[in-house]
């Protein structure tokens, strides 16, 4: 299907949408209540998504914010008001409808929350061609969006483009656990329902990478839909825009807490559990982020550290018998690859069969932010325990 015919279809399902008050495709979970206090009822009940990127404390005073595909403005009303009268927030959409409702009711946001006028903008764009100047955003969100565009790794590069050194992205969108077959993609119905453009997670984050970002990682995720044996599924990215650094003035050497035994970055540098492992300027500025901070001792100097030290993490599983009920780990960064302490290595987006004893291990606080889990049986499954290894040990 050519992309202008799918853009067009697209853009005509959400003006429809708009007129009719049609339900839309994703799982959302705004806080209504909240939003009723400033945001008219005719953004509101347009509103569609996938999670909520505006709403995750990713938003401070005085930033410059886009949303890639606005809509009706509900995300955008929101950062405006968490920057503040200082910041601004662009709002970008393709949508004329859309556009015209999100114009008509930024006054009176404004009005609402006190501002003398609206720090809210509304062009009309697209995602992948997006009318904002280089380098002049501190945060890029968007909503159930990205999905739709035919051409992902143009928009992520778009988003690279216009985000400052030291920006960064919190995006929500739906993501597949395999290749989505092209008698989907070719579903011109389904490109409206956030289904056939869906990549799959490996795919997505790879893209993101490929644009520039780095250390990205997993906020949430949440199951949607099953199709035809596929999985597809909710999550919210971050990453970074690092900016260019000769400085020798940060750490100089990261070693590696747990509860992973080894890791690999997006630079294919590899971290053994409490082996000192010396960094570049770069590797300092991005391990000094969350989520990678609370995952490793920074320092001047070489550290070691042992299984006595209180700052080494490990989870180690049950020693019983298991059962597989049909669960999938997916790695969902901000590591490339990572060992846990049974030998399991999973891969960034790449789904990886994984017995109860594991799935016990993942849910815990150390490693539940970095996965997303799918249940891949159709009915409950009556397995036996079973012992996955002569010594008691896992999978």
């Amino acid at each position: 299907m050519p992309i202008d015919e799918i853009e067009k279809k697209v853009s005509d399902r959400y003006a429809r949408a708009a007129s009719s008050g049609e339900q839309m495709c994703c799982p959302t979970s705004y806080d209504m209540s909240h939003l009723k206090t400033f945001i008219p009822e005719e953004v509101l009940k347009i509103s569609y998504g996938c999670g909520t990127p505006a709403g995750l404390k990713t938003v401070s005073a005085g930033e410059t914010v886009l949303d890639i595909g606005s809509g009706g403005g509900i995300d955008c009303f929101e950062a405006s008001r968490l920057v503040g009268p200082t910041g601004h927030v662009i709002g970008i959409d393709m949508t004329d409808t859309m556009l015209e409702i999100a114009r008509r009711n930024a006054v009176i946001v404004a009005g609402n929350l006190g501002y003398p006028s609206p720090n809210v903008e509304f062009r009309k764009g697209l995602a992948d061609a997006m009318p904002v100047a280089d380098g002049t955003v501190d945060l890029i969100i968007s909503n159930c969006v990205i999905n739709l565009a035919p051409d992902k790794r143009k928009v992520f590069r778009e988003m690279s483009r216009v985000a400052k050194p030291g920006g960064r992205f919190t995006i929500s969108d739906i993501v597949a656990d395999q290749p989505v077959p092209q008698y989907l993609v070719h579903d011109a119905e389904k490109w409206g329902d956030c289904l056939s453009g869906a990549l799959t997670l490996t795919d997505y984050m790879a893209g993101m990478t490929e644009a520039g970002f780095a250390g990205i990682h997993l906020i949430k995720s949440s199951p949607w839909q099953r199709i035809d044996g596929i999985h597809f599924f909710s999550v919210t990215l971050t990453g970074y825009k690092l900016p260019a650094t000769t400085s020798t003035a940060g750490p100089r050497y990261a070693t590696l807490r747990g509860p992973f035994s080894r890791v690999v970055d997006e630079q294919g540098t590899t971290y053994r559990r409490g082996i000192p492992q010396a960094l570049t300027a770069e590797s300092a500025l991005l391990l000094s982020q969350p989520p990678f901070a609370s995952l490793f001792v920074l320092s001047q100097d070489p550290v070691t550290l042992d299984q006595t030290d209180p700052r080494w993490s490990a989870v180690l599983p049950e020693q019983t018998p298991c059962v597989w009920k049909g669960d999938f780990a997916l790695l969902a960064g901000p590591f490339v690859e990572a060992q846990d302490d049974d030998h399991h290595v999973f891969r960034r987006g790449e789904p990886l069969e994984i017995c109860s004893k594991t799935l016990t291990v993942l849910e815990t606080d150390g490693y539940a932010p970095h996965f997303a889990i799918l249940n891949r049986a159709s009915e409950p499954v009556g397995g036996a325990a079973t012992s996955c290894a002569p010594t008691g040990g896992c999978c």
